[in-house]
C-alpha cells in the first residue's frame, strides 16, 4: 500500500466513525422581486451590450423579418437550427438550414457560418442567458463549435434576478449559461473572444408573442 492509498483509507475510516450532524442549508435566498417589462428591457439591453453582444428588440411578427436581416448582414449563408426551433422565425431568410443532428460530429459544426436557437429563462440583472437542451435549443456542442450565435429571448422569459431565473429551470437539463461572446484574458490580460465558444453573439429580444 502506497502513501495516498494510508491517506485515503484513513479519511474512509474517519469518516465511517464521524456522526453525521444533522445541517440544514439555508435556502431563503432573495427572490419575488418583480420588475415592469420596460425596467427588465433596459436593464437586460444594457447588461449584454456591456458583455459586447450585439441586441436587436422586435416583436413577435417582426420575428422572421429581423433574423433574416441579421443573417444576411452577418454574411450567413449555411446557418445550423436545433430540431424544435419555430421554422416561422426563419421563413423570410433565404439561405441554407442545417438541422442538427445528435450524432453529428461536433467538429462539423464549424462549417456552419452561424447558429440560431431559442432561450430557456434570462436574468437581466447579470445580462445571462440560459439554455437547457429543450429542442429549441439543442445540443450545448451547436451553441458552443459555430463563431455566430443568434439566440432568441421573449422578454416573458426575462427575470430580474438570478434567484427567479432558476426557479423557472429544470434541474435534471443540462444547463449552459452564456454572458456575451465567448472571451478571456488569461494571456497577458489581453482580452481574446473566441476561444471557448462564439466569437459573435447576437440577441433577439421579442417584446411579445
Amino acid at each position: 500500500m502506497n502513501a495516498r492509498e494510508t491517506v485515503l483509507g484513513r479519511v474512509r475510516d474517519a469518516l465511517a466513525l464521524a456522526p453525521r450532524p444533522a445541517v440544514t442549508v439555508p435556502r431563503d435566498y432573495r427572490r419575488g422581486r418583480e420588475l415592469p417589462d420596460a425596467d427588465r428591457l433596459a436593464l437586460l439591453v444594457d447588461r449584454l451590450v456591456d458583455y459586447k453582444a450585439r441586441v436587436r428588440t422586435c416583436t413577435g411578427a417582426e420575428t422572421s423579418a429581423t433574423l433574416a436581416e441579421l443573417l444576411t448582414d452577418l454574411g450567413a449563408r449555411r446557418v445550423g437550427v436545433p430540431s424544435g426551433l419555430d421554422r416561422a422565425w426563419l421563413a423570410a431568410w433565404t439561405g441554407e438550414l442545417v438541422e442538427d443532428r445528435p450524432d453529428a460530429p461536433a467538429p462539423s459544426l464549424a462549417d456552419l457560418d452561424a447558429v440560431v436557437t431559442a432561450s430557456a429563462v434570462t436574468c437581466a440583472e447579470t445580462g445571462t442567458i440560459f439554455l437547457d437542451g429543450s429542442p429549441d435549443q439543442g445540443r450545448r456542442a451547436l451553441t458552443l463549435v459555430p463563431d455566430v450565435h443568434v439566440c432568441v429571448v421573449d422578454l416573458s422569459q426575462v427575470t430580474a434576478g438570478i434567484p427567479e431565473a432558476l426557479e423557472r429551470l429544470t434541474p435534471e437539463r443540462p444547463t449552459t449559461l452564456v454572458s456575451g461572446p465567448s472571451a478571456t484574458s488569461d494571456i497577458e490580460l489581453e482580452r481574446v473572444e473566441g476561444v471557448h465558444g462564439p466569437r459573435t453573439l447576437v440577441v433577439v429580444i421579442r417584446t411579445d408573442h
